[in-house]
């Protein structure tokens, strides 16, 4: 019994040990500073300035949006978007207001975006779900609801 238990916790210090190496810890203050730069600065400048490959290295190849509507897109269908629509908003800026690693490489950023056109503005909400892969996030998720003008 002694043996086994011995066995199972160098088996654990292994596995903990091989993840370090890896440098995919999650949840660390860098991963931290790395995702608010990813959706409060590159996300909104890649859109604002119609950057088609910025947006694709922040998309993962599996991504799936649905918007306010209920529209599902996905990473082709956003960036061909984005090359037919420019974005002519005076600010645009994200506030986030959760940020959690829930597991297995995974983040979760959720906040309220606002945007200013010819002194009116409009908020909505959106959840966006990242995947760290190869030591690199990726989004692989996106939900926008709320959309409404302020008064």
């Amino acid at each position: 019994m002694k043996n086994s238990v011995i066995l199972v916790v160098v088996i654990l210090l292994t596995a903990c040990q091989y993840d370090n190496s890896k440098n995919d810890i999650l949840n660390s203050e860098e991963d931290r500073k790395t995702l608010r730069y990813l959706k409060e600065v590159e996300w909104p400048k890649a859109y604002r300035e119609q950057d088609t490959v910025l947006l694709d290295r922040i998309l993962g190849e599996d991504f799936q949006m649905i918007d306010a509507d209920g529209n599902w897109s996905d990473k082709k269908f956003e960036i061909d978007w984005l090359k037919k629509n420019a974005i002519a908003h005076d600010s645009v800026f994200y506030e986030i207001k959760r940020l959690d690693f829930p597991a297995n490489g995974t983040a979760i950023i959720s906040g309220t975006g606002h945007i200013t056109n010819d002194s009116v503005k409009t908020i909505y909400q959106s959840s966006n779900v990242l995947v760290k892969r190869n030591g690199v996030w990726k989004a692989v998720s996106s939900h926008v609801s709320g959309v409404r003008a302020l008064e």
